[in-house]
């Protein structure tokens, strides 16, 4: 299972990600992650993106795509991934496209969780009121300024994911203000769905008949010998086709009249001489 969570932040993406995680035993693939974690192995694609880094230069998307490539192949991605914060933009999405097709992979559903942004204001506020209520750390950007901020960023740069997928067929919308309980749910009908979708696609898909088949049966036919001609014994006559007696009295009847034309001919030059 192969799948994209589209949406602002504050959608409840990292929530069913979450959850997906545990329910198909797949990774979550976050792109800071597996930048951090490749710089820290010291991988060729690492190293490059570590120098790009401590230039203060944001990652260009080809060491991005270099990278979510190598992770893909690792061995707890083998049935499957999320990706979070990957892709951001319509040419990070078609360099992905064109990254799993020459992997023979292709991703099964790119699910955008549809939220009303003045509702998004009010759920930060009060995560951020709860947080605070357990004690626990508020995340720098947890705050309407900065929220203000990300969903910007989102609207300009990420939003036009959703036509990008849309045309592909690879869209699938729910309603992202519904509860987690109901999103989970209404995610798992979509998965369900498009798994039906593409055994259906298959399932229509005719069979061609292989061509080395036909190879064979021609290779088979040209090996085949020809039946030699039966040599004619020497010294034996064909034999001729009968005359009907009709055609040979027209045929006598002929050798008499020349005969006679031609006696008339001569009593004529013997009178002139």
């Amino acid at each position: 299972m192969r799948l994209i969570l589209l949406g602002p932040p504050g959608c409840g993406k990292g929530t069913q990600s979450q959850r997906l995680t545990e329910k198909y035993e797949i990774p979550q693939l976050s792109t800071g992650d597996m930048l951090r974690a490749a710089v820290k192995a010291e991988t060729p694609i690492g190293l490059k993106a570590r120098d790009i880094m401590a230039r203060g230069e944001l990652v260009p998307d080809d060491v991005v795509v270099a990278i979510v490539a190598d992770r893909i192949e690792q061995p707890d991605a083998r049935n499957g991934f999320i990706l979070d914060g990957f892709p951001r933009t319509v040419p990070q999405a078609e360099a992905l496209a064109r990254m799993l097709a020459d992997k023979g992979l292709r991703l099964d559903a790119a699910i955008e969780l549809k939220v009303d942004e003045g509702i998004l204001h009010e759920r930060i506020a009060k995560r951020v009121a709860e947080m605070k209520a357990r004690g626990e750390t508020i995340r720098a950007d947890d705050n309407p300024e900065a929220l203000e901020k990300r969903v910007h960023a989102y609207r300009l740069q990420t939003a036009p994911l959703v036509s990008y997928y849309s045309k592909h067929k690879l869209l699938r919308s729910t309603d992202g203000m519904a509860s987690i309980e109901e999103v989970s749910a209404a995610i798992d009908r979509i998965l369900g769905n498009a798994g039906k979708g593409a055994q259906r696609k298959a399932a229509r898909k005719p069979a061609r008949r292989p061509k080395a088949r036909k190879s064979a049966m021609a290779a088979r036919t040209a090996a085949k010998p020809r039946k030699a001609a039966k040599p004619r014994k020497a010294g034996r006559k064909r034999a001729s086709k009968p005359v009907p007696k009709a055609a040979g009295r027209r045929t006598a009847a002929r050798r008499r009249g020349a005969r006679k034309i031609r006696a008339k001919r001569v009593n004529k030059a013997g009178r002139r001489g």
